[in-house]
């Protein structure tokens, strides 16, 4: 049984979180350019293209009433855009930008699809697709380090927002870290499907992090 059987699709809840929990969703952005071209986009600042804004207005109608109390996002303009879509439906009056939930740098590999990178590096792309607990991108970033951030990223909103429902806009590689950290997987399956504008549903007590949903989607770029 493979882990999207074991665990649950969203399904969003109809009543606020307990006192001592933060409901948090992570969301990950629309498309963009390079994601039709399946190339890895990392730290470029690429912006949302018109299906993009469109996954953006999806993601926001199924959260707007939740009665989000805040939004983050990361640094770069299309998680940005992704988050502002869903503040202005939720009547959250500020963003708030959290470098912690940052793509991975893919460093060399950044602009280049999957056959590329396999052509520039072949040992640390198959690292990069089975061995995320010593991958290490080319003049980039490592895996592990990048699934710290995350996780450090959702410690630090969780302990924030005790009793709240809160959306933090990130990357799919990001989701699939923070993921795997908390589910234990290995090899291959670490790579979940992520669709774009997809939400992911944790629940955060007291440092603790339970993963309620996995997100929906086809996508494993």
């Amino acid at each position: 049984m493979t882990l999207v059987e074991r665990i649950d699709t969203v399904e969003l809840p109809h009543t606020r979180p307990p006192e001592d929990t933060c409901q948090l969703f992570l969301v990950r952005h629309g498309t963009t350019t390079l994601n039709v071209q399946n190339r890895y986009r990392g730290r470029r600042d690429v912006p949302l293209d018109a299906q993009g804004y469109q996954d953006a207005v999806d993601a926001a109608r199924m959260l707007s009433p939740l009665g989000l109390s805040a939004v983050y996002t990361g640094p770069l303009r299309r998680t940005i855009a992704t988050a502002q879509i869903i503040a202005d439906e939720a009547r959250v009056p500020d963003l708030r930008i959290l470098h912690g939930l940052n793509n991975v740098d893919y460093g060399a590999w950044e602009g280049l699809t999957a056959e590329e990178a396999n052509m520039y590096s072949p040992e640390a792309f198959a690292q990069y697709r089975n061995e995320p607990d010593v991958a290490v991108c080319p003049a980039g970033e490592r895996l592990t380090d990048a699934q710290a951030r995350i996780a450090q990223a959702v410690d630090l909103i969780g302990r924030r927002h005790e009793g709240e429902t809160v959306v933090a806009v990130t990357h799919a590689v990001m989701i699939r870290l923070l993921v795997l950290g908390l589910t234990g997987v290995t090899g291959e399956s670490w790579r979940i499907p992520v669709g774009r504008g997809s939400l992911t549903s944790l629940s955060v007590t007291d440092g603790r992090v339970s993963l309620n949903a996995l997100p929906e989607g086809t996508d494993v770029d």
